[in-house]
């Protein structure tokens, strides 16, 4: 991706800390707690399937590549996430075609997922233009912008394939696309934090939580599975509690309070505890889970930044 394709100049994207209301605050962090909840209350076999680092990282480098704001990625993720579980539970729950598994049983499925492969960096990418017009800081991808960009990726399509491809997502999702994201999560609870402590420095912080939770979005799977050896004492997890765990890797205010400590530490450790016990006491989650989550993040931080010794 040598040449960047940019709608027109990204706006400037300092985040304005410190005017809400009290009773705005509340609403928000009650609203994103209860859609929270419902999310973890309502989570498929699916869930996670479609936040593979590969593909997070092609999602990213698309919004980078476009000027997109970071919030724009991290929504397109979860449009992802919701359009595909549905997609492809409603083509397997439909009939097989006359004749298509007479021969051999998984043929309709291994033609299906063939299908799928051809048309899914379009699928991504429609992902995000859908999340660029939802969102008040960035510039909405146009058709041009979607043709030129796709070409330069070794995707020559019309902007008749594009429109839709961008309608097929949109009534896959049934046109729900309010979805919420960890960015989110992040930026109120910062919000919430500056009202509670003002002497927390939470426009630094911003900063610096976005590096973090694009660290732990790319490094989900291990980050993930450390901590879940870390609160089951076990090296080798069985599948129950495996499967039990899905609620822990989907929980938007666990990963959010645990970007901000994390951030914390690295910036302010002396006020690590402080900010802790008031995350904790924000979000009712327990000090020792936020100190966990951020300890494991760290332990990844530090091994990935370290230079590989040769043997």
């Amino acid at each position: 991706m040598a040449k960047r394709f940019s709608c027109s100049p990204r706006q400037s994207m300092n985040l304005k800390f410190r005017d809400a209301s009290y009773d705005l605050l509340t609403d928000f962090l009650i609203n994103l707690n209860k859609r929270n909840k419902e999310n973890l209350n309502s989570l498929s076999k699916c869930s996670g399937d479609f936040k593979e680092k590969r593909l997070m990282e092609f999602t990213f480098l698309i919004t980078k590549e476009l000027s997109l704001d970071p919030l724009v990625g991290y929504h397109a993720i979860e449009l992802l996430q919701r359009f595909m579980v549905k997609h492809l539970t409603d083509l397997f729950t439909t009939p097989t075609p006359q004749g298509a598994a007479a021969d051999e049983p998984r043929s309709y499925e291994d033609a299906v997922f063939d299908k799928l492969k051809e048309k899914f960096t379009l699928i991504v990418f429609s992902c995000v233009q859908l999340a660029s017009k939802l969102s008040l800081h960035s510039h909405i991808i146009d058709n041009n912008t979607a043709v030129r960009f796709l070409h330069s990726v070794g995707h020559s399509v019309s902007k008749q394939t594009v429109l839709e491809s961008e309608l097929m997502v949109l009534k896959g999702l049934e046109f729900r696309l309010n979805a919420t994201n960890p960015l989110m999560y992040v930026e109120i609870l910062l919000e919430v934090l500056g009202h509670n402590e003002p002497s927390v420095p939470v426009e630094r912080l911003y900063h610096l939580c976005h590096h973090v939770l694009q660290f732990i979005s790319l490094q989900r799977t291990d980050i993930y599975n450390s901590l879940l050896m870390t609160t089951t004492q076990c090296l080798n997890p069985p599948r129950e509690q495996r499967e039990k765990f899905v609620t822990v890797t989907e929980d938007c205010m666990l990963l959010g309070v645990g970007v901000i400590a994390v951030a914390t530490f690295i910036l302010y450790v002396r006020k690590w505890e402080q900010v802790v016990r008031e995350l904790s006491h924000i979000t009712g989650i327990s000090r020792s889970s936020i100190s966990d989550f951020a300890h494991v993040t760290l332990m990844h931080i530090v091994r990935a930044s370290s230079p590989k010794m040769s043997t």
